[in-house]
C-alpha cells in the first residue's frame, strides 16, 4: 500500500493548520508558503476535506481554513481515508468481493494487514500529531 501525495500533502496541510491558535485560519497561500503545496492542489484536497467535515472553509479575500472540529477528533485514518478512499493493500480485501475467497491461501495475510493498518491510523490524532511537532523543537541534543 501507498500513500499518494494526496494524502501526504492533505495530512501536511492539516498539520500546519492545526499548529494555528485555536480559532484562527490559513488560507491556502500561507499554507502554500509554508507546505510547498501550490495553491491549485490545496483547493483540490480540501474539497473532499470540506464535504467529510474535517476543514471548514471562510469564504471572502480574507479568508481561509480552520479544523472542521476538535483536533482530537480528527484522526489520520479519517484523513486518509477521505483523499485516499480505502486503506486496503489488495482490492480483495474489503470493497470488492473476492472470486476465489473461499479458496485465496493469502486472504488472511492481507484481512489482517488491513485491520492492522486501520487501527494504527485510526488511534493517531491531528491533535497527536501537533503535540508531537512541537516536541520536537524542544528536543536537546547532547553529544
Amino acid at each position: 500500500m501507498r500513500i499518494s501525495t494526496k494524502g501526504r500533502y492533505s495530512l501536511e496541510a492539516l498539520l500546519y493548520i492545526a499548529q494555528l491558535p485555536e480559532g484562527e485560519y490559513a488560507s491556502t497561500r500561507s499554507i502554500s508558503e509554508n507546505t510547498g503545496v501550490s495553491d491549485g492542489y490545496l483547493e483540490q484536497l480540501f474539497i473532499p476535506l470540506r464535504k467529510a467535515g474535517i476543514v471548514q472553509g471562510i469564504r471572502g479575500p480574507q479568508g481561509g481554513y480552520l479544523p472542521g472540529r476538535p483536533l482530537d477528533k480528527i484522526t489520520v485514518g479519517q484523513i486518509f481515508r477521505t483523499v485516499e478512499g480505502p486503506l486496503e493493500p489488495v482490492a480483495c480485501v474489503n470493497s470488492k468481493p473476492c472470486p476465489i475467497e473461499a479458496t485465496c491461501m493469502s486472504r488472511h495475510t492481507w484481512a489482517e494487514l488491513y485491520r492492522e493498518i486501520g487501527e494504527c491510523v485510526d488511534s493517531i490524532t491531528l491533535a497527536d500529531l501537533a503535540e508531537a511537532y512541537r516536541n520536537m523543537d524542544q528536543l536537546e541534543y547532547v553529544l
